[in-house]
This record gives C-alpha cells, sequence and structure tokens, in this order.
C-alpha cells in the first residue's frame, strides 16, 4: 500500500510539471520581430503579413528573425494602423490583447523564477497601473518603473514624488522591490533601472509588463541603447528592436530579446488592453491627441489671479458646467466661492465653461467643433455621449492643500482645491472642514478615481506632507532611485 501511494504521488507531480511545461512561450512559431505577431503570407492587410517571396528566401537563409511585418513598416512612418476592428484599423483584425488573454499567456510566469520589470505611466497613474498583476507575477519580485516623469508640470520636486509613488504602491501590497522615475526620451532613471536588473536577475528572464500605450517599446530601446555602451550582446539586440508608436496595442505578442551576457532573455509582452480607458472609445486618428508631448501646464478654473478677487467675484464656479474635450464633463453643485479645479492633460484638449442650465445644448452643438475629440463629421455621429455619471461629495480638513485628485483614466487628472485663488486674511482660508459637491460626466466604461493629491509644480512641495514613518514601516517601504 505505502509503496503504490509513493508511484501515485510521483505520478501526480510529474502531471503537474507537465501541464506546466506545457503553458510555456511557443518558440518555434516565427514572429515579426517589431510588433511579436506571427508571421502570415495570406491576409495583407493583417498583422504579421510578409510578401510570400521575402518570407522564403528569408527562410532558407535561416534569417525569419530579421522579419519586419508590412503594418510595423506603416508604423514606423507615422501611419496609425490598430490592431482594432472597427477602429480605423484592420477591418477583420481581433481586439486588443485583453487583461484574462494576457493571463493566460503568461500564465507560466508565476511558476518561473523571473524578475518582472512593471510599467506605470505617471500621468495615467492609477489608470495604468495593472491593479491584479499579481496574478501574473506570482511570488515573482516587481521592479516598479514609472515613465514619462519628463512630463510633469516645471518646478515639480521628484522627492515628493517619489514618496507619493511609494505610499500609494504600498497600499497595493504587491512584491516591489524597488521604484524608478524615469523617462525614456531623456534617458533620466535609465541607469538606475539597468544596475537594478543586473544586481536582481541572477540568471533570470526578465519580463516587461504594462497596460497599452505606456511605453514599454521606447522603455526597452532606451534600455537596450544604454546597456550597448558596455555589453555587445545588447548592442546586437538593438538592430532588431521592438516597434514604438502612439497606436495602444503596437506589440502584439511577446518579443524575446538577447539583451544579457549572463545567460537570460528580455521579454516585451504585449500591453494589456484595460477597457476602462479613454483609448478604448476613441477613435484611432484621435489617438495622438490623447499623448501629452511636452510639460503639463495645469489649466485652472476660475482664472483669477492671486489677492485680486472681489467680494462680488466671489461667486465662483457654483452652477458651472466644465467640459474637458468632449470626453469629460463635470457640474459644480456646490463647492466654496473660491474653490479652483485644475486641469492636466494633453494640450490639444481644451477646457471650456458654461451655465449648467445651458450644458446640455453646449455640447450637443459643439461637439466635433470646439469639444475635440471625437472629431469629424462620422465619429460625432457614431459617438454614444457621456453616458457614465458619478456623484462626488469630496470631504476636506485643510483649505491650504488640495482635497484629492479625480484621475480620469486614460487622460489625466483634475486636481480640487477647496480654497484656490485668495487672500491671506480670506474668510474662506478660516474654514476647517467641509463637502464639495460635484458630479462627473464620463463615456462608459471610462474608470473614474478619487486620489490622494499628487504633489505637481512649485506649490505641491509647498502643501505636501511626508508620512511619518516608524522604523519597521521604513524598511519594509520599497526604496524609490531617481
Amino acid at each position: 500500500m505505502s509503496a503504490a501511494a509513493l508511484v501515485l504521488k510521483k505520478n501526480k507531480k510529474a502531471g503537474k510539471k507537465k501541464r506546466r511545461n506545457d503553458a510555456k512561450l511557443p518558440t518555434n512559431v516565427a514572429c515579426c520581430y517589431g510588433c511579436g505577431a506571427p508571421l502570415q503570407t495570406t491576409e495583407v492587410d493583417a498583422p504579421g503579413y510578409v510578401n510570400a517571396e521575402t518570407y522564403e528566401l528569408k527562410k532558407m537563409h535561416h534569417q525569419l528573425k530579421t522579419i519586419l511585418c508590412g503594418r510595423c513598416k506603416l508604423l514606423s512612418h507615422g501611419h496609425m494602423v490598430t490592431a482594432v476592428g472597427g477602429h480605423g484599423g484592420y477591418s477583420g483584425g481581433k481586439q486588443f490583447i485583453s487583461a484574462e488573454e494576457l493571463r493566460e499567456k503568461l500564465s507560466y510566469l508565476r511558476h518561473e523564477k523571473a524578475l518582472i520589470v512593471k510599467l506605470v505611466d505617471i500621468v495615467d497613474f492609477n489608470g495604468s497601473f495593472l491593479a491584479r498583476v499579481r496574478d501574473l507575477a506570482g511570488a515573482n519580485p516587481i521592479i516598479l518603473v514609472i515613465t514619462k516623469v519628463d512630463l510633469l508640470p516645471r518646478g515639480t520636486n521628484l522627492n515628493c514624488i517619489g514618496d507619493w509613488v511609494v505610499e500609494a504602491t504600498t497600499k497595493k501590497k504587491l512584491n516591489v522591490i524597488s521604484v524608478h522615475l524615469t523617462s525614456s526620451k531623456s534617458f533620466v532613471g535609465i541607469a538606475g533601472v539597468i544596475s537594478e536588473i543586473q544586481k536582481e536577475k541572477k540568471g533570470r528572464d526578465v519580463y516587461i509588463l504594462g497596460s497599452a500605450n505606456v511605453g514599454k517599446s521606447a522603455f526597452i530601446n532606451a534600455l537596450l541603447k544604454l546597456m550597448a555602451r558596455k555589453d555587445p550582446v545588447a548592442a546586437a539586440a538593438q538592430k532588431y528592436k521592438p516597434m514604438q508608436s502612439a497606436v495602444p496595442g503596437t506589440t502584439l505578442g511577446p518579443i524575446q530579446i538577447e539583451a544579457f551576457q549572463g545567460g537570460g532573455n528580455l521579454f516585451d509582452t504585449p500591453g494589456v488592453h484595460l477597457h476602462h480607458r479613454q483609448a478604448a472609445v476613441v477613435h484611432s486618428d484621435d489617438l495622438p491627441s490623447l499623448a501629452p508631448q511636452s510639460r503639463l501646464r495645469g489649466q485652472s478654473f476660475p482664472v483669477i489671479s492671486i489677492g485680486t478677487i472681489t467680494d462680488s467675484e466671489a461667486v465662483g464656479i457654483n452652477g458651472s458646467s466644465l467640459f474637458w474635450g468632449g470626453l469629460v464633463r463635470i457640474d459644480v453643485i456646490k463647492v466654496l466661492p473660491r474653490t479652483r479645479l485644475t486641469f492636466y492633460g494633453p494640450k490639444k484638449l481644451k477646457v471650456h465653461m458654461v451655465s449648467m442650465a445651458e450644458a446640455d445644448e453646449f455640447y450637443h452643438e459643439e461637439l466635433g467643433n470646439t469639444l475635440i475629440p471625437p472629431s469629424g463629421k462620422e465619429r460625432v455621429e457614431s459617438w454614444l455621449g457621456l453616458q457614465a455619471v458619478r456623484q462626488l461629495k469630496i470631504k476636506f480638513e485643510d483649505t491650504n492643500r488640495p482635497a484629492c485628485d479625480i484621475a480620469i483614466s486614460g487622460l489625466g487628472w483634475i486636481a480640487v482645491e477647496p480654497v484656490g485663488a485668495s487672500k491671506p486674511n480670506d474668510p474662506d482660508k478660516r474654514v476647517k472642514a467641509g463637502e464639495l459637491h460635484l458630479a462627473v460626466h464620463v463615456p462608459k466604461p471610462i474608470e473614474i478615481f478619487i486620489r490622494r493629491p499628487i504633489p505637481v509644480g512649485k506649490a505641491g512641495e509647498e502643501w505636501y506632507q511626508f508620512q511619518e514613518l516608524t522604523e519597521k514601516e521604513e524598511e519594509s517601504r520599497p526604496k524609490w532611485f531617481y
């Protein structure tokens, strides 16, 4: 009986091991080195297409790894070619890879010894965070890389930003070993990430994870460029690096890159398409307007210089509706007379303020004209409108700092200051606590996050309060680098 039990136990273990190995990434399928789509010679408009003669010639010379598909060639020349049916791209295309599909494709990661490099966009911190990354990473260590810090408003103190990010990350309870503030454009912070990868890799494969359009391919290109200075393997990998573009879902399959001398590969994975981000509802031609290209500059309402407001003007924005392009509407139901809203996001999205009574008519008449995106007659006609409404009752306890941020997934955020433009002896400043009532309208299924205010600009440094931590809490928190 004991011998039989031992045999059964061994068979059970072998079965488990076999199943784990079956889940591994297939390596025998030839893929485009730019996007990771399987190469094919039949559908011209589909991702992965390559001319049949070119394919056979490259196959004969064992050079299939050097092929760039037709879609990637168009992307490299600035064309906005999505892989999404009905969004201005390939008509027979499949949808972006969903979070569930990516979990299935990379399910073996939980059982492998790997190092995870998770990317989060600072402009869309909550929308691009991938809260359920633990399902993919398992117990594997995570290096958290915050991208696009060069887009933060001028004068921002990165000590404050680093502390804010670590505080927000600690609440997620992930196995984060370090946090890095980076910019792939200016190479800021990239050397620190390379150093951390080399220290923690220990012969393991390194996987770059993140949501669609968070900047994974740009990050890998910056990583390879810096590594190539000392590592000949990384220098060789630079020749066939992943494609980068403003189109969400540029990478369609896992791309294996031989980038390390000491063993272990680098994998660029498809960006997880999150249905709650603005890129999911906007046409591909309007996508560039959602991507900030330069430093963010807040648009504040009401537009009043400090110290110039009079009692007769102190009606503020009560009873107003503010439109952020055609994508967001905020109804100001009840706030303090000097409450200020500051919008941080793409420059191309302008903010327009009208009376709440005229808001519906204004939106109907100006959509596609002054309120864009959506742009173009056809897109306006097919636009479903701002169907989701969320009532917000924001409590505040300090008028010297913003009460909170309203973060719009895939777009940016709105800082809510109970008392914005004011005189030193302003009666509103004497209000110690209270409640602000707003209503936020967005397209379905865009998500709205209410979060602790992010300290940007010179003013952020003045009001930001660092957390008081015990020695034990300090040790358990991941360290951040810049």
